[in-house]
This record gives structure tokens, C-alpha cells and sequence, in this order.
């Protein structure tokens, strides 16, 4: 890999900041949290909470780009046999090695020191949030070039993120672990939608494997396979929460199912969007599903709709041993 010459631009593209946006998955985290554990109507609260919220949403930008960092420079002699990548900042030579490590450590001290400073719990899962940056880019582990597990590690993501949010608000305990597994599968979702999209992009199967090792070992037809179960298992775990903590969310599963499907949709288009996620916002029906979604989901969260509940009382006995399940107040904590 050659050592080249830095450029302010070269090492301002390898942090991704255009990429920042993917963290808009710490909220949903947030909002779930304020579901458990709602602000007290004061101004000081309030103000407290919105400082709280902005600083950790600069942190985990900043671990991001960390990672993202990282990426860029294990990923460089991959990255050359690609049509678009091959353009980026480090295979094209316009960044010294040595400077981007010290950009990677230095965005992810402060990253971390800063989460770390408002709670044990966030700085916790953004130190997690960038270790699986290493798992999934440094040798000898390096997830990425091992088929599925590539999908899962960096999909595992999603969960960190949403934990962010969680201690954000700082509830106190963990996060439902029905949501986070739902949310996890969720990112493998996506992630799989994405490979598929370059796996058809490239079109050349030896090219495709040069580009990505894990390439080396699945076809077109596995990666859908794949996808179909990530999406039954998001949905299952996403149903087991509802049950489990809030029952009106099932009226959202119509929604949700329908942006998955618009997304799949989106994955097999010709130089599909999904390769690059950051341009998905040119899509909009996907977007206007996606929005539509978000709001009926934060609604459904604090708004109690007992004509749902009366629907999906339970109609037959309990079977013989069956655990005695405390109902659930969304102010106490799972």
C-alpha cells in the first residue's frame, strides 16, 4: 500500500462525514427509551436531555468515522478492483498511511471520552461500537471476508447504535433484548440487500471475489435466501417485542413490511442505490414509506389504543406449567 502524499480533502473523504447520516439509527433508541422512561415536564430536564442528545450523537459520528477510517485503509487493495471505489482517496493515493491511523485513533479517543464522559453505558457502547469496526476490518479476524458473517458483524451495528440512543436518555438497565435482536436482523437485512446489489453490479464473478473475498463462496440465489431469513427473523423478534412490551406497534407491521419490500425492489435496479446507501434518499417512494413508517411507529410508542389490545386478548387457556407473566407498565424497566 503506498505511503502518499496527505491532502486535507483526501483525509477529510476517509472519514465519511456524507455517511453520518446512517446514525440516525441511534434514534429510534432514543425514542424507545423515552417510551420507558418519559422527560419530566421541566425546562431544565428538557434542556439537560436536548445537551445530552447532541453530544452523543457527536460522539457516535465521531467512532463512526473512526471506523470508517479503518475501513478505507484495510480496505484499499480490495477497493482497486472495484469500478467506482477504485476512485476513492486512499487506492487513488491522495493519503498518507501513517496520518490516516493517527486520524483513526484520534477520532475514536475523543468519540468514546466524550460518551464516556456522560454515562458508563454510552461510552461502554460506543467502545463497542468501534472494537466491531476492528473485528470487521483487521487481520487476522477480519469478519468482512467470511460469507455471512461478514453480514452479521457489521449489521451488529444496528443494535450498538440503538443502545447509544438508549443511554442518551439514560434510563438505567438494557434495552429490550427482543428489540435489539429484531433491530440487528433488521441491519442484516439491509447489509445482504446491499451485497446482492454489488454481486450484480460487478457482473464478473472472478472480479466480484478480487473485490470482496466473502464473494468467494455464495451465489446470487444464497444471498437471497439469506435475505429472506433476516427478514423473518427481524419481523419474529420485532413481534415478540410488541407482545411482549407494546402491543399497538403490530398495527405498524404493514408498514414496515411494505419498506422492506420497496427496498428489495430498490437492490435489484441496475447500478442499484443500495450499493451506496448514502445516496438513498434519491429514491422517493422508499423515502416517503420510510418517513411514513418512522412517524407511525414513534406514534404508536406512546399512544395506547385499547381496541387493539381487546383484539389480540388471548382466546384459548393457558397450556398446563405456563409461566405467569407480569404485565408490563411502560415505566418499568424490562
Amino acid at each position: 500500500m503506498p505511503h502518499s502524499q496527505s491532502t486535507i480533502r483526501g483525509l477529510f473523504e476517509i472519514a465519511r462525514v456524507d455517511h453520518w447520516f446512517k446514525n440516525v439509527f441511534v434514534l429510534p433508541g432514543v425514542v424507545v427509551a423515552l417510551g420507558f422512561a418519559p422527560l419530566a415536564a421541566n425546562a431544565s430536564v428538557v434542556e439537560t436531555f436536548l445537551i445530552r442528545l447532541v453530544l452523543g450523537l457527536v460522539a457516535v459520528c465521531l467512532v463512526a468515522s473512526s471506523n470508517y477510517v479503518l475501513n478505507e485503509v484495510m480496505d484499499a487493495p480490495f477497493d482497486r478492483h472495484h469500478p467506482e471505489k477504485s476512485r476513492r482517496a486512499v487506492p487513488s493515493g491522495r493519503v498518507n498511511i501513517r496520518l490516516a491511523y493517527l486520524e483513526w485513533a484520534v477520532l475514536a479517543v475523543v468519540g468514546i471520552g466524550l460518551g464516556a464522559l456522560l454515562s458508563f453505558g454510552l461510552g461502554a457502547s460506543l467502545a463497542a461500537l468501534w472494537a466491531m469496526g476492528c473485528v470487521y476490518n483487521v487481520p487476522p479476524i477480519r469478519s468482512k471476508d467470511v460469507p455471512y458473517v461478514d453480514v452479521l458483524s457489521e449489521a451488529v451495528n444496528n443494535p450498538l447504535r440503538m443502545l447509544v440512543g438508549w443511554y442518551i436518555v439514560s434510563p438505567g438497565g438494557l434495552a429490550p433484548v427482543s428489540l435489539l435482536v429484531s433491530y440487528w436482523m433488521v441491519g442484516c437485512y439491509f447489509m445482504a440487500i446491499k451485497r446482492l446489489a454489488e454481486y450484480r453490479h460487478i457482473g464478473d464473478r472472478s472480479r466480484a471475489i478480487a473485490y470482496r473475498r466473502s464473494f468467494a463462496e455464495i451465489t446470487e440465489q444464497s444471498l437471497l435466501i439469506s435475505i429472506v431469513f433476516y427478514a423473518s427473523a427481524a419481523m419474529l423478534f420485532f413481534g415478540a417485542f410488541a407482545m411482549r412490551y407494546r402491543i399497538e406497534l403490530i398495527v405498524s407491521f404493514p408498514l414496515i413490511a411494505l419498506v422492506m419490500a420497496i427496498y428489495l425492489a430498490v437492490g435489484f435496479r441496475p447500478d442499484s442505490a443500495a450499493q451506496r446507501p448514502e445516496g438513498l434518499y434519491r429514491e422517493p417512494v422508499l423515502m416517503a414509506a420510510v418517513v411514513a413508517c418512522t412517524v407511525l411507529v414513534a406514534i404508536l410508542l406512546f399512544v395506547d389504543l385499547p381496541s387493539v389490545s381487546r383484539v389480540f386478548v388471548p382466546t384459548l387457556p393457558k397450556a398446563p406449567n405456563a409461566s405467569v407473566r407480569p404485565a408490563i407498565s411502560r415505566n418499568v424497566l424490562p
